[in-house]
């Protein structure tokens, strides 16, 4: 008799040893129903890979929050089950979608991770931009000048006036510009190349030589402009910043070409009645 009680004990204890790291898996239990440790190291490492896509780290304390949130959204599951949600025609409808949204996510993610970007790539792709860069340089002017930016006619006609008779630009140019970015700074603009410029302002400004400036207002979406060239120069190819520098950025542009072209081949092979 005590042999099968000792026996009986036994088990009782080895059962509860077993069932130990059974529970010690799960963050908690709701009505009965455990919610695995592995749905929040699931979810953190989405928040993860989201953050450090964006150059960010997750707080030390989000762990605990998104434990909350895991635990909340299996009491709301548990209830909209118990409503019979996942029954309803609706539901049927969005779940088929999301379905779809996960299959064709975890395709393209697939194929990226099967056809990775090397350095080899990276840098032919560097080079190359490099290389038109400097073609478009050829042959390309660079204009310092400066601009005054008002919303009538009239007011530039009469700031154009002001200057002939010997009014100083860069004192009318704080004064009255709109332009928040040079008007402080007496409308310089710095160096430029015309493109970087809306058309119309580009054409008015090349036709000017060393020192001259705009003898009519130069209409543009943004009002009237005075314009004022100090000086020209040859144009000189951007410096770029150093190929390590930027390889992360470039792999990540021609990664997304990839499964640009990829989806394209997929829309060419595909027999659509």
């Amino acid at each position: 008799m005590k042999k099968q009680a000792l026996a009986a004990g036994c088990a009782v204890l080895l059962a509860g040893a077993l069932a130990l790291p059974a529970f010690a898996q799960n963050i908690a239990v709701v009505n009965g129903k455990p919610v695995p440790q592995s749905r929040l190291d699931d979810m953190m490492a989405q928040i993860q890979a989201q953050a450090a896509s964006r150059g960010q780290q997750v707080p030390p304390d989000m762990k605990e929050q998104i434990k909350k949130a895991v635990i909340e959204r299996e009491i709301f599951m548990q209830e909209a089950e118990r409503q019979g949600v996942d029954k309803t025609p609706d539901y049927q409808s969005k779940m088929a979608l999301m379905r779809q949204s996960v299959m064709i996510n975890e395709l393209f993610e697939g194929y990226e991770k099967k056809n990775p970007v090397t350095d080899e790539e990276a840098k032919a792709e560097y080079d190359r931009i490099a290389g038109e860069q400097a073609k478009a340089a050829v042959g390309a002017k660079e204009y310092a000048a400066h601009h005054i930016l008002v919303e009538k006619e009239a007011d530039a006609k009469s700031i154009i006036a002001q200057i002939k008779k010997g009014a100083k630009f860069e004192d009318i140019a704080k004064k009255q510009s709109k332009d928040p970015g040079s008007g402080a700074k007496g409308g310089d603009l710095g160096w430029a190349n015309p493109a970087g410029y809306v058309p119309e302002f580009a054409e008015a400004m090349k036709k000017l030589g060393k020192g001259e400036m705009t003898q009519e207002p130069v209409k543009t979406q943004f009002g009237y402009h005075i314009i004022r060239v100090d000086d020209v120069r040859d144009a000189k190819a951007p410096e770029l910043p150093k190929f390590d520098d930027v390889k992360a950025q470039i792999k990540q542009q021609l990664a997304q070409k990839k499964v640009a072209k990829y989806q394209e081949d997929l829309r060419a092979k595909a027999k659509v009645e």
